[in-house]
């Protein structure tokens, strides 16, 4: 009975992290038209790491020192550079697109096990790694009308906000294992509170910026970011890690392309056929990556 409510249990959690975070590249495009990328990126750490206080006294002399090496990475992999990421990115490419190409977190989760874990591969897993990143390419280049310069750069971006995430992945599974999923969150939000506070307003215009007309109230979008897509998603997302694998945890991305999608077109952003064909070629790709198909190796 355990094991048939832990099967369903594991796919609600899939859908709602689904939802939350194809939901978030739509609100830090909501949130960038008022607040920097630096503000914004700032602000969604600050607000991830208030919501974590009420739970600071949990265990935390449990935390073994080398553990909080891997804590700091888990903050600065999993949160804060790929906040910062993403939102300069969506200063110039749409919310659609950062979701799309959020997708490719489990190609390099196939690559960083390969290299530092030695995940065997197999045929299909590198056919699938390669049909990932061609169809990466192809809906960065068609989404621009052909205009690659500035495109690509600013894609590269979330690109390598996707590889921080891969490693984020392991670091939780193979590094954190012991420590229960919201000791994790906890501490490794709490670990980048103060730094993040002390830039925001020392180091950014957000002062100035609050206090224009209709920016206090532009502040649920980053709020909504920190408290619902990085803190309490985040909780969510290393529960499924620790109850399933690093692949089937990674495989949110199939979702969260295609909500992101749709939040976009909702909100005014283009959609053709051919992005429709690259995002299948995409999808696709990935589930090739995950599939565990036993075919020759390499």
């Amino acid at each position: 009975m355990k094991s048939f409510a832990i099967k369903y249990l594991k796919w609600i959690i899939l859908l709602c992290l689904a939802v939350i975070w194809g939901s978030s590249f739509i609100l830090m495009k909501k949130s960038l038209l008022v607040y920097s990328a630096i503000e914004l990126g700032a602000l969604r750490m600050v607000f991830a790491s208030v919501v974590m206080f009420p739970f600071a006294a949990r265990g935390f002399r449990k935390i073994k020192a080398k553990q909080w090496y891997y804590l700091i990475l888990f903050a600065l992999l999993g949160s804060v550079l790929p906040a910062f990421l993403f939102a300069k990115a969506q200063t110039h490419i749409s919310s659609s697109l950062a979701g799309i190409l959020n997708a490719l977190t489990p190609i390099f989760v196939l690559i960083i096990g390969l290299i530092f874990y030695k995940l065997k591969v197999k045929i299909i897993n590198i056919t699938g790694l390669m049909m990932g990143l061609f169809g990466a390419m192809a809906i960065i280049y068609s989404s621009n009308n052909g205009q690659v310069s500035t495109q690509y750069e600013y894609a590269a971006l979330i690109l390598l906000a996707t590889i921080f995430y891969s490693i984020n992945i392991n670091v939780v599974k193979y590094k954190l294992a012991d420590l229960d999923s919201i000791s994790i969150s906890v501490y490794g939000f709490g670990i980048v509170f103060l730094p993040m506070l002390l830039f925001l307003f020392a180091f950014t215009p957000f002062v100035a910026t609050v206090q224009q007309p209709g920016a206090f109230q532009a502040l649920i979008y980053p709020a909504t970011l920190g408290l619902v897509c990085s803190a309490a998603a985040i909780i969510a997302f290393n529960t499924l890690i620790k109850m399933t694998s690093t692949i089937f945890a990674s495989s949110i991305t199939y979702l969260i392309p295609v909500l992101a999608t749709i939040f976009g077109v909702l909100d005014g952003e283009k959609f053709n056929l051919w992005m429709a064909l690259w995002i299948a070629i995409i999808i696709v790709g990935v589930l090739m990556v995950n599939t565990k198909k036993k075919v020759k190796l390499i």
